[in-house]
């Protein structure tokens, strides 16, 4: 039976071209507004699957405005009445619901000292947006199932639009409009090879990427936990030396995304050097390399926006794996659909 999660992952090719052709004003002001106002650093507010998101958006402003993004933890604000000064800075919210007390205090007190305050927002009305900036909609209509798909994907473009239009990027501006045409070719990846392999697995598996990668193998981490109660840890591939290495072995499978960019070919390195040592390796790459099981990637399209294509192909895998352990993806143990943290 297919799930709501493989329903709603299969409505984003449409749902991405649909979006491409509306909030054209709304993405251009906010991207002029950037140029001008020119803040000096960027801090991002988000939890869950969001935040993964906001991992993207700092590779992107870092690497297309020169901006350096840290995460900001609501906590040190909302728990123990930090006032950072956020008043040259660009503060980005991202949220399904927009209903998370802990982000609506954080965007106020950033308000509160003159910050740009930007949100991405599937729930348009909600409380996050009174009194943004510029609210840019996620346009993912409902999500019925608890573990994001398409609310991320969506969350992903929004935030590939804006550093397009603030950027005046015109080969990504390009490679946006092929982006419905990509994520299509995404959902027909068949990926069922590696599904045994990360299904068996008994103490748990990493997900490695670098540079906007890390972010889908956060994603990706993410929803092998909500999904098939599997351990799943996320991990840089310039970070798998330095203490995590030890933990792999012949028991423990290695999901790599081997983008097509300097980051993924650090990944697919990495992949190499494990498979070597019989460590069980699914590489997701646009190539075969014979290094491990390959789960196909469609051809490259921008180095910006491949991340967002390969977790498309991951989402109806991650389902496949949550089925094949006997659990229903829809319904993860324990979580609901909007959480309320302070």
């Amino acid at each position: 039976m297919t799930s709501s999660m493989r329903q709603e992952a299969g409505q984003c090719p449409q749902l991405v071209a649909d979006a491409l052709a509306q909030d054209h004003g709304l993405y251009a002001e906010a991207g002029a507004t950037l140029r001008a106002r020119r803040p000096v650093f960027a801090a991002t507010v988000a939890r869950g699957s969001s935040d993964h998101a906001a991992s993207y958006a700092a590779s992107l402003f870092a690497m297309q405005a020169s901006l350096i993004t840290a995460s900001l933890s609501p906590s040190l604000i909302t728990r123990y009445a930090a006032r950072p000064d956020l008043s040259q800075a660009l503060v980005l919210a991202i949220s399904q619901s927009g209903a998370s007390p802990d982000l609506i205090q954080v965007m106020q007190a950033a308000g509160e000292c003159g910050a740009l305050r930007i949100a991405i927002i599937n729930a348009e009305g909600s409380r996050l947006a009174g009194g943004l900036d510029y609210v840019l909609p996620q346009r993912a209509g409902v999500e019925h199932s608890v573990a994001a798909t398409k609310s991320f994907v969506m969350t992903m473009l929004a935030i590939a639009r804006l550093t397009a239009i603030w950027t005046q990027d015109a080969a990504l501006t390009v490679a946006l409009a092929q982006l419905p045409e990509r994520l299509a070719a995404a959902l027909a990846c068949n990926w069922s090879a590696g599904i045994d392999i990360m299904a068996k697995a008994e103490h748990g598996a990493y997900v490695i990427g670098r540079g906007p990668g890390l972010a889908v193998a956060q994603e990706a981490a993410l929803k092998l936990k909500e999904t098939s109660n599997l351990h799943a840890e996320a991990v840089s591939a310039a970070e798998i030396q330095h203490g995590p290495r030890a933990v792999a072995d012949s028991s423990f499978p290695v999901l790599v995304f081997g983008l097509d960019d300097p980051g993924g070919r650090d990944s697919a390195a990495v992949a190499r050097d494990l498979a070597s040592q019989d460590v069980p390796i699914l590489l997701a790459a646009h190539r075969n390399t014979g290094n491990g099981i390959h789960l196909p990637l469609p051809p490259p399209l921008h180095k910006l926006l491949d991340p967002i294509v390969a977790v498309l192909a991951f989402y109806g895998f991650a389902e496949q794996v949550a089925q094949r352990r006997g659990l229903d993806p829809d319904h993860p143990r324990g979580l609901k659909k909007v959480t309320q943290t302070v």
